[in-house]
């Protein structure tokens, strides 16, 4: 028997349609309850309760009870990784659900993954930030800020010291699944997102992963980060 991390295993749970509609619908960073994830899966609540369970054994999904409810969450940023990345290449594939009509638009343009900015906004953040020699490539696709970097977000005020004190990386590429090329995950690209909404330069469509960003947000982005009108694709 080879040894190593269990891939199939993983696999397997993340391939399941039912439960793979339950993390897709977490994606967008909220903690949903069982029922909630019930009806994304489409399954009983009986079978939906089994496949959560295996889904925390796995430590795909975590759990925090609060009064009477359990609310689950995906696990940490990596989970939610895995997922984009698996998107991209269903896409490639042509692995794809039927369109969703005029919804699929606004989802290419700027949605939530996880808990930063992707589709056509977030690769063109990502695509300045190495443009202006922001970034610095590190190892299995992090980065680290240059001294310009650093100097360009504080000025946006992220306080990247405190940043730098968590476990998690400070700049990841995350492969977006629409655009098929990265954006900027990882807690800068969680932080920049924090800052968009405080601004209240954009806000998240209800019930959607769309970020619907209003026409001054747009343009401050865009001037802040050097972002041209036209991102290429």
């Amino acid at each position: 028997m080879k040894e190593g991390p269990d891939i199939a295993r993983v696999a397997a749970l993340v391939g399941d349609p039912a439960r793979a509609n339950m993390l897709t619908a977490l994606l967008d960073g909220v903690a949903l309850t069982a029922s909630e994830l019930t009806l994304e899966a489409g399954v009983t609540k009986q079978t939906a309760s089994s496949h959560l369970a295996k889904l925390e054994e796995a430590g795909l999904v975590a759990v925090e009870a609060q009064g009477r409810h359990r609310y689950y969450r995906l696990a940490d940023a990596d989970v939610a990784g895995l997922l984009e990345t698996l998107m991209g290449v269903a896409a490639r594939a042509k692995a794809l659900r039927a369109r969703p009509g005029p919804k699929e638009p606004a989802l290419r343009r700027a949605r939530l993954c996880y808990d930063h900015l992707a589709g056509e906004l977030g690769v063109a953040l990502f695509d300045s930030f190495t443009r202006n020699k922001w970034l610095t490539p590190g190892p299995e696709k992090t980065f680290a800020l240059t001294r310009l970097g650093r100097v360009k977000v504080s000025t946006f005020g992220v306080e990247i010291e405190e940043l730098e004190k968590g476990a998690r990386p400070l700049c990841r590429a995350c492969l977006d699944w629409s655009v098929r090329r990265h954006h900027l995950a990882g807690a800068l690209g969680a932080a920049i997102l924090d800052q968009v909404f405080e601004r209240g330069w954009a806000s998240q469509k209800r019930g959607s992963r769309v970020l619907e960003f209003n026409r001054m947000g747009e343009a401050g982005l865009k001037r802040v980060f050097m972002i041209p009108d036209q991102p290429s694709n």
